[in-house]
């Protein structure tokens, strides 16, 4: 019998799933990096993992401000186009986040976008958590990019259209017990597929409890440009945590 995939590892690797955010803003997505570089004053050539990577966008800003850097996601298709962009100091591999990686160790891990909490149990969220740990140097630093929920879900548009290159979205949004759920109904001519998106409610006290045996949260964001974090009105929730002497 052949096991069936996980949802983000089915989704995440269609064209599908690339068509409907393929406008997503780069160059915000580059001053976000240059805004933590600045703030986190890395040594030059520092050891990078780059932790649900997708494409490699973030990667590939990491490695121009001279550090070496590996992008590693579960999505074949996306480590597919990101090996495309390799060059020195710049690696991709298929790897699932809740497992180490051998031999390795680095200086910061970086996980991005609410690339966390996609997981029907929190132990799989614990599982991601103590291999950070276990493959960062002594006093590293855990980088954490997530929506803000407590914003989302006051803000929850229920459904919604899309149509892009022919192919038409029908989105629904719910929220049931502690997640978060994306209903996408994706017609392309007479081919009619399902995909859900699932990801935990994850708030800060959350990340606190996650965290703690591990980590000390250092520094709290709420949003790209690192100002303070609201929990009304802030549009992410960015940590920065240090491993545990």
């Amino acid at each position: 019998m052949v096991a069936q995939k996980e949802w983000f590892a089915d989704w995440f690797d269609t064209h599908y799933y690339h068509t409907l955010y393929k406008n997503r803003d780069e160059e915000e997505a580059k001053r976000f990096i240059h805004n933590l570089a600045d703030f986190l004053q890395l040594k030059p050539n520092s050891s990078l993992l780059d932790l649900a990577c997708g494409k490699g966008r973030h990667s590939i800003t990491l490695n121009e401000l001279g550090h070496k850097v590996l992008g590693v996601d579960l999505s074949e298709n996306s480590i597919q186009q990101a090996k495309e962009m390799e060059r020195r100091g710049l690696h991709f591999e298929v790897h699932d986040m809740r497992k180490l990686i051998p031999g390795l160790s680095f200086d910061a891990i970086f996980n991005l976008f609410t690339s966390l909490g996609y997981f029907d149990s929190t132990w799989d969220n614990k599982l991601v958590i103590q291999a950070v740990a276990n493959m960062l140097c002594a006093k590293g630093l855990f980088i954490i990019d997530f929506m803000n929920a407590e914003k989302v879900i006051a803000s929850l548009v229920p459904e919604e259209e899309k149509s892009i290159e022919g192919i038409h979205f029908d989105i629904k949004r719910l929220v049931e017990g502690d997640h978060i759920y994306k209903k996408i109904v994706v017609t392309d001519g007479a081919d009619i597929r399902k995909y859900t998106e699932r990801v935990q409610a994850l708030k800060l006290n959350d990340f606190q409890q996650l965290l703690q045996p591990e980590f000390k949260i250092l520094h709290t964001f709420g949003d790209f440009d690192l100002n303070e974090f609201n929990p009304t009105t802030s549009d992410r929730l960015i940590l920065i945590a240090e491993k545990n002497a």
